[in-house]
Order: structure tokens, then C-alpha cells, then sequence
């Protein structure tokens, strides 16, 4: 592992630690984030938590445990498990699809890497998932119940989690590779190449957000590991095509495009993520491969370099701006605050403020760490 990477994740680390993570109602052995910094009276109450915000908390603590294990940051993963579903009454479900998958994700992730089980949660959650198929409906799953809007955040994610959380008969991933194919037939812009958002009423939603060709970029990965060579060769096909895309269109400049403040703040991290997952997991031997794993590879350390060259410092640790390509704000008291309209979390009027913004450079950080690991790994085995 590159010690300059590891180190700036540490401190990335350090950062949302000591400015987010406090107990849930003042608690004892409990610790969730709190939605902002500087924090309001209502924030510090966690009377706004944002389910999915925390599960990406707990998958950063999962990617910093990889990175550097540690007894004290279990605590704080079984923690951040525990109070996750205290603080949602007591559940792992909610009515957003998207969000269960998320949070099976950082789940699936704390069992496996960190030793942090939830024996009964996944079954559950993977329950959901699978239940929720309606391609009589025009699905894909839902992004939330009852409703009729078919998008790439939710079955994204929720394709990855089946993926990984095969059954012994394979149905889990037999269910994952039907979802990888519905988005390929139904939200590729063909001109582009890019993922679309979803489909509502039948009807295409056309916005193109970063974190959808994240998530698409993961499902096509961990299918193509996963399954034999005749359909591996159509999973990895679609990989080389969006990281391409993806590097013309959402990363012209080397640098993955900013999505603001708000649940915004986490599309690009989401997208280094799946993009470091590329780089270390396509397998292959071919040119297609090796560009796709080059390109991706490539995107995540020039973000990485970009967004720690523009962040602000304070007390001696890392502040990340919500556009990586430009100078991080220092968030303050004063201006609008980020607030929950019609599903999804608006942006704070200074973006920073938001904890979204700073866990995604944070997962970015962890991201780079894992590319030149893996790049190190291969040198090393070239030798």
C-alpha cells in the first residue's frame, strides 16, 4: 500500500471522527454522525439522521478496517450497526429500496471484513430485494415502495449486495445478473453510453448522475467475477464500455464531477468506489481489461490528488469541497441549511457543512489507497 495514501485516508478518517461521530441521545455504546458541522442544537439531537448517510458512514469505517485493523474501530462499526437500527425504531427496513441496499452493502462488508455479524439482517434485507422484482410493472425494483419509479440507485446497489450475498442454489445471483441486464436494456443512452437515472410510468428519466454509472460499474464487476466465462464476456463488455463513458464524459479532466451538498455529496464517492473496485476485481487478460482497469485506476488517484490539493485544513485535518476540481469552503453558523424535500436531502447553502461532502472524500481517499495497494500487488508478482 502507498503509505502517502494511507496516511491521508487516516487523516480523512480522523477528520469525520472527530467532528460527526457522537452518541445517540447521549446514549452509552452508541454512535451514529451527525449530519453536519458545524452542527445545529437539532442536529446533535440526530432529529435528522439520514438512513443512508450512516450506512455510508459504517461502509468508510469497514474500508479504513481493510486498510489498518484495529480492536477500538470494530467498537465503532459494531456501534454504528447497533445504533442504526435503534435509531429506525428498532428495524433494518424502511421504504426506500435504495437505502436497504446501501445499508446491506456496508453490512455484508462488516461481516465479512470486520467480524461484525448481523445474522438475521441480511436474510431480511435480501428478502426485500428479491420480493420487490416487478417486470410486469416495467421493473427493475422500486426506489421505494409503492411507487412506480424503476431507477439505477436502487437496483444497483441492490444487484451488488445480491451478488455478493449468493444463496447456495444461486438464485441471489441468478436475481443480480436479471437486474444488470434489465438497466442494460432499459437506461443506457445510446449515444453516451451512460447509465440513465430510471423510469417512471414507463416513461425514461433522463438525468445522468455519477453515482449511477458507480453502482452499474459495480454490479457489472462483481458479476463478471462471478460467473462462468460465457456470461462473464457480457458482463465485462459493458464494464470496458461505461468506463469509458465515464472517463469522456463525467471525468474529462481526470477529475469525477462534483454533485454539491446534500445526499449529492456522496455520487462522486460512490463513483470512486465502484471505479477502485474495476481496477482491483475485473478479471481478464485481455486489452479491453487491462484499459478498463488502467482507466478506472487512473480516474480514482487523479480525483484523489485533485480534491486533497483543494481542501481546507482545520486543526490539522482535512476539510474535502463538494467539487473536487476546486477550493474546498469552510462551512459556518450562518446560511441555509440541507433539508429533506420530496425523498432526497438538499444541498446546505455552503456544501461542505453536510457530512455526505466529507465522507465521499473520505471514501475517495480509501478508494486511492485501494488502487495503488492492488497496483503495488502486481508489480511486486511481475518481479
Amino acid at each position: 500500500m502507498d503509505q502517502l495514501w494511507a496516511n491521508r485516508a487516516a487523516s480523512s478518517e480522523a477528520a469525520v471522527t472527530q467532528r460527526h461521530l457522537r452518541r445517540l441521545w447521549g446514549l452509552p455504546g452508541t454512535q451514529l454522525g451527525v449530519v453536519a458541522w458545524p452542527a445545529t442544537r437539532r442536529d446533535r439531537r440526530f432529529g435528522t439522521w439520514h438512513y443512508w448517510w450512516q450506512s455510508h458512514l459504517l461502509d468508510c469505517l469497514v474500508d479504513a478496517e481493510l486498510r489498518d485493523p484495529q480492536p477500538a474501530r470494530r467498537i465503532k462499526i459494531n456501534r454504528q450497526v447497533r445504533t442504526h437500527r435503534v435509531r429506525n425504531n428498532f428495524s433494518w427496513i424502511n421504504s426506500y429500496y435504495d437505502d436497504m441496499a446501501w445499508l446491506a452493502l456496508a453490512l455484508e462488508r462488516a461481516a465479512r471484513i470486520a467480524g461484525v455479524e448481523r445474522r438475521r439482517a441480511l436474510p431480511k434485507l435480501a428478502d426485500q430485494f428479491v420480493k420487490a422484482w416487478v417486470p410486469e410493472d416495467g421493473g427493475g425494483i422500486p426506489w421505494r415502495k409503492s411507487d412506480q419509479f424503476f431507477n439505477a440507485p436502487a437496483n444497483g446497489p441492490a444487484g451488488i449486495f445480491l451478488a455478493r450475498y449468493s444463496d447456495d442454489r444461486g438464485n441471489r445471483l441468478k436475481r443480480a445478473g436479471q437486474m444488470a441486464d434489465w438497466i442494460d436494456r432499459t437506461l443506457i443512452d445510446p449515444d453516451t453510453h451512460l447509465v440513465f437515472d430510471g423510469i417512471k410510468a414507463k416513461s425514461l428519466v433522463r438525468a445522468q448522475y455519477t453515482y449511477c454509472q458507480g453502482v452499474v460499474l459495480g454490479l457489472e464487476t462483481e458479476l463478471a467475477a462471478r460467473t462462468g466465462a460465457e456470461v462473464r464476456t457480457r458482463h465485462a463488455a459493458r464494464v470496458h464500455r461505461l468506463v469509458a463513458a465515464v472517463g469522456e464524459h463525467m471525468a474529462p479532466s481526470g477529475v469525477i464531477q462534483g454533485g454539491g451538498g446534500g445526499d449529492g455529496g456522496l455520487f462522486a464517492g460512490i463513483t470512486a468506489r465502484y471505479l477502485a473496485l474495476v481496477a482491483t476485481t475485473l478479471p481478464g487478460d485481455s486489452a479491453d481489461d487491462a484499459v478498463a482497469r488502467d482507466t478506472a485506476r487512473a480516474i480514482v488517484l487523479s480525483s484523489a490528488k485533485s480534491a486533497w490539493d483543494h481542501r481546507q485544513t482545520v486543526d490539522g485535518l482535512p476539510l474535502f469541497g463538494a467539487f473536487w476540481d476546486r477550493d474546498a469552503e469552510l462551512p459556518g453558523q450562518g446560511g441555509k441549511k440541507a433539508q429533506f424535500v420530496g425523498g432526497a436531502v438538499l444541498s446546505s447553502e455552503v456544501p461542505e457543512r453536510d457530512m455526505s461532502v466529507q465522507l465521499s472524500g473520505w471514501m475517495l481517499m480509501e478508494a486511492a489507497c485501494n488502487v495503488t495497494a492492488e497496483s503495488s500487488h502486481q508489480d511486486r508478482s511481475a518481479q
